[in-house]
């Protein structure tokens, strides 16, 4: 079962991402990013098996910046899977259940920095062919982005700017 996160679900999440992860830079991501209120529970996401959270996904608001234009979008991340949950699709259904939620709600974009053999099954293509950059060293393949909307993308480009919260934890991947 997928639903949203509910604030009893703080320590299970941070335990998922560390179970995922083997070190807790995107469990305290996850913190941070509640702490400064830039969570938005319909869209932390939580995979439950025998009533114990087992996935997690955030996506969390971002912006595209070129000069003075500044254009709303999302970011995945992150994304973890209990280390006795993985490879069993369980990723997979939290995305596809996430960008659901995101076109449901009406969000144009999604950003993502992860496995270039992963993501593109779901759409995500490299930011760099709309114009899109990150603010950080990544390799263009790793840096994708996904259009909810047709033509989303169309006429967008700049740099990504992602909460403080990336910044003071240091994870942007997913």
């Amino acid at each position: 079962m997928i639903r949203p996160e509910l604030p009893s679900d703080a320590p299970a999440i941070y335990e998922v991402h560390l179970q995922a992860f083997a070190q807790d830079g995107e469990s305290r991501l996850v913190n941070a990013l509640r702490e400064d209120g830039d969570i938005n529970p319909d869209l932390s996401l939580v995979a439950v098996h025998d009533r114990r959270i087992i996935g997690h996904i955030l996506f969390c608001k971002i912006a595209i910046i070129s000069g003075t234009v500044e254009t709303s979008a999302l970011a995945l991340a992150p994304l973890g899977v209990h280390q006795d949950y993985q490879c069993r699709g369980i990723g997979a259904s939290l995305i596809e259940a996430g960008l659901d939620e995101c076109r449901r709600l009406g969000h144009r974009i999604v950003i993502v920095v992860g496995h270039p053999g992963y993501y593109p099954r779901f759409g995500f293509t490299a930011a760099k062919e709309s114009g899109i950059s990150a603010p950080f060293p990544c390799p263009d393949d790793a840096f994708m982005a996904l259009p909810l909307r047709p033509g989303a993308l169309d006429g967008i480009g700049g740099t990504v700017r992602y909460p403080v919260a990336f910044d003071t934890v240091g994870a942007h991947t997913s």
